[in-house]
């Protein structure tokens, strides 16, 4: 490791953590601890869950750690491990693709008085916590990573149709909990 008044670089963090230093270990959660417990926030039902998921991720990324090839960033390879653990996780409950009516998730809904004021990322986050798993899980691999709905469809074991019908869905709710949102504060 480097100076410690120095940050350490990525390749000096995973030199440390394939050799199984602690402070390597620490630097690396240090460092991509706010990144990667975001994308479990906006899989997960709650900040526990996301919790839970974090620290099954980060026992990935320790154990898999020499796995990675430095030819693409770091930062990309962890966000596909905790991704790739996410929806590991929703897999495992079986009830991911259950159709839920529009109206029953807006209704439930609770409008949060600081949606538009300086929490408009948690409030956001909050929306996509409230969305059902499959809704959730298309909407976050379109819109937040980026991936196609063949893909999704590949990742998730459902056809390209259903990831896009999801994702319409998704929208749908989403757009339904913010205009009662913005009815309430009106």
């Amino acid at each position: 490791m480097q100076d410690h008044n120095l940050a350490p670089s990525d390749e000096d963090i995973i030199r440390g953590c394939r050799k199984g230093d602690r402070k390597a270990q620490q630097a690396l959660y240090e460092k991509y601890k706010p990144m990667l417990f975001g994308i479990c926030m906006r899989y997960a039902s709650g900040w526990h869950e996301a919790e839970d998921w974090l620290q099954e991720g980060l026992v990935r990324i320790f154990t898999n750690l020499y796995q990675y090839q430095p030819t693409g960033a770091f930062g990309a390879w962890l966000r596909r491990v905790m991704v790739n653990t996410a929806l590991e996780q929703l897999r495992k409950r079986k009830r991911m693709f259950q159709t839920v009516e529009i109206q029953e998730v807006a209704d439930s809904f609770e409008a949060d008085e600081n949606l538009f004021a300086k929490y408009r990322e948690e409030a956001m986050v909050q929306m996509l916590q409230r969305l059902p798993e499959g809704y959730r899980a298309v909407f976050n691999l379109y819109v937040l990573e980026e991936y196609s709905h063949r893909e999704i469809g590949e990742m998730l074991g459902i056809a390209e149709s259903a990831s896009r019908s999801q994702l319409s869905r998704a929208k749908d709710m989403l757009r339904k909990m913010l205009e009662k949102s913005i009815g309430a504060e009106a």
